[in-house]
């Protein structure tokens, strides 16, 4: 996992907490804490500060995973404000996640393992995403999602369809913005 990761949730826990409980959860899970954007760090360590926080809220990993998704993307676009330029909604910014921010992330820090998005509209006009990765994140994405949608001010309403946690060969989600159920629901 590349250290900008942690970065971002050592931020969140940050801004949304304190300094003191981010070194509350460096301590509880017994990781080093010292973390450059450029490092790569063992994906062991994002699992170790999960279930520090996962313990601390009385989380489970998830609902940690959602919250830190959800969470920071307004760190996002205040570290990667070039992200977001141009994008005009969140559907729009979700498509964009492999060609875009992931195309920059792997310039940015090279030998990133992003996760992989298939994408494609349903004939409800849903967007439907395979999140592909052996990290099994996908409440993580979800949370991405559903920060995205807080920042551009559109609710979505995110379906998990299948899911690798659950025995499948990766993970499927469908997605509706609340502009597009109303669109639909008028025509």
């Amino acid at each position: 996992m590349k250290g900008v990761v942690f970065n971002l949730l050592e931020e969140t826990v940050t801004r949304s907490f304190s300094a003191n409980v981010w070194d509350d959860l460096i301590d509880a899970s017994g990781v080093s804490g010292a973390y450059t954007s450029l490092g790569n760090y063992p994906d062991e360590e994002i699992e170790a500060l999960v279930a520090a926080a996962s313990a601390a809220l009385s989380l489970d990993r998830n609902a940690v995973l959602r919250w830190f998704g959800q969470k920071a993307i307004p760190i996002l676009a205040e570290l990667y404000p070039s992200f977001f330029e141009g994008v005009p909604d969140a559907r729009t910014f979700v498509e964009g996640v492999n060609n875009i921010i992931h195309a920059e992330v792997r310039k940015l820090y090279p030998g990133s393992a992003c996760p992989h998005f298939r994408l494609h509209a349903a004939a409800s006009g849903d967007l439907v995403m395979d999140y592909l990765s052996a990290r099994e994140m996908c409440a993580l994405a979800q949370g991405f999602v559903e920060g995205v949608a807080d920042w551009y001010l559109q609710p979505v309403e995110f379906r998990h369809l299948q899911c690798k946690q659950h025995g499948h060969d990766h993970c499927t989600f469908a997605m509706t913005w609340a502009d597009e159920a109303q669109r639909s629901a008028a025509a």
